[in-house]
């Protein structure tokens, strides 16, 4: 197949081009894959890398102006390409594929991805109903995505959920890599590996720390990540006086997460309202039983008791409890890592990446010829 990809942002160094980055990565060890997207100053106009042919153009920053020129130049670019099919990777840029399916009689995908989903935004239902209608399938990330989509047009939706490079968390030390990350060998490591936005709730995992420190004095919790609460979280932590126990490690290369995954005891997501949250597949490839919160989002990942424990948003007294729990009872933790190590394999790019060609083959064969109405 030769497919064209529509996406805002491109290559993987940008946090919303990491899927779509795998996903060309991969369906190009196999198909003719180009990628369409906005210029970055990392990227030049048109390239090749790892299979993917890359077509970037340069918009313009005013936003009305930006989305309008991108519609019209990627039309442009899929016109001379011909794909066989066009992937939307986000309900924001479905516009293009429906001009694609109407004048130049290509079949689209739409895959929803979160915000463009769950997020408010100007003219959303007055968008997203024909795209959603027209396009030869669509596809989200998870369940609840699903219910969302179909409360907006009751049509067909699949669920394929991003994918995970499984390898890259085999065969890794935890002893060695504690080792290289100056950890102790005796201590009790949380990690939290994402943004530090407010709906992440890093706020009241602080606050479970207090908690934490006040009756185990082992133990210390990771931040790897960077963002706007960053200052404040880090003052809150002095202000309760456990700076010593809470360690802001900030920004690291996308390589060197399960150095820091594999070195810890558990992993932990506060979050106030999610999507499809990466980092918590990464910590169950790692086999690091997981704290989340209990988000129905979370629910696709986490069953509590199984392979994590569910713990109430905004409750840092029962993030603690979770956390102490889980120190305190190795067979638990053994359990859960062991789970989460086989859980994780249906996640791998390898089986996403098999049900997303059988979706696009489908949308070819099922093809109306363009019919808009």
């Amino acid at each position: 197949m030769k497919i064209a990809i529509l996406t805002p942002v491109f290559p993987a160094e940008h946090l919303p081009g990491l899927a779509v980055y795998n996903i060309a990565k991969n369906l190009a060890k196999e198909h003719e894959v180009h990628v369409i997207t906005s210029l970055d100053k990392s990227l030049p106009m048109d390239s090749a890398e790892d299979g993917i042919y890359v077509h970037a153009f340069k918009v313009p920053k005013i936003p009305i102006l930006r989305t309008f020129f991108y519609y019209i130049k990627s039309f442009t670019a899929i016109k001379k390409i011909a794909p066989d099919i066009v992937h939307v990777q986000t309900i924001f840029l479905a516009p293009s594929g429906l001009l694609v399916k109407k004048f130049l009689h290509i079949p689209y995908i739409v895959y929803g991805r979160g915000s463009d989903v769950y997020l408010s935004w100007r003219f959303k239902n007055i968008i997203s109903k024909p795209m959603i209608k027209h396009a030869d399938s669509v596809i989200v990330l998870t369940e609840d995505m699903k219910e969302a989509i179909q409360r907006i047009y009751d049509r067909e939706v699949f669920v394929i959920p991003n994918g995970i490079n499984t390898e890259r968390f085999k065969y890794l030390s935890k002893e060695i890599n504690r080792k290289r990350l100056h950890i102790g060998v005796d201590e009790d490591i949380c990690m939290f590996v994402g943004s530090l936005r407010p709906v992440k709730g890093v706020a009241y995992l602080i606050e479970a720390m207090k908690i934490i420190a006040d009756k185990n004095t082992n133990t210390r919790l990771f931040i790897v990540g960077d963002g706007e609460e960053r200052k404040y979280l880090e003052n809150r932590s002095r202000d309760l006086d456990i700076g010593r126990y809470v360690n802001f490690v900030g920004q690291v290369p996308n390589e060197e997460v399960p150095w820091y995954m594999v070195s810890a005891d558990i992993f932990i997501l506060p979050s106030l309202s999610e999507g499809f949250p990466v980092a918590v597949l990464e910590a169950m490839a790692s086999g690091l039983p997981v704290i989340t919160t209990n988000l129905r989002a979370l629910h696709e990942f986490v069953n509590d008791g199984e392979n994590g424990l569910l713990a109430e948003p905004k409750n840092p007294e029962q993030i603690a409890d979770k956390i102490l729990m889980l120190l305190e009872d190795d067979e638990l933790r053994v359990r859960m890592s062991k789970k989460n190590k086989k859980v994780v394999e249906k996640y791998s790019w390898e089986v996403i990446i098999e049900r997303l060609e059988g979706v696009y083959k489908d949308a070819i064969l099922n093809y109306e010829g363009g019919k808009v109405q």
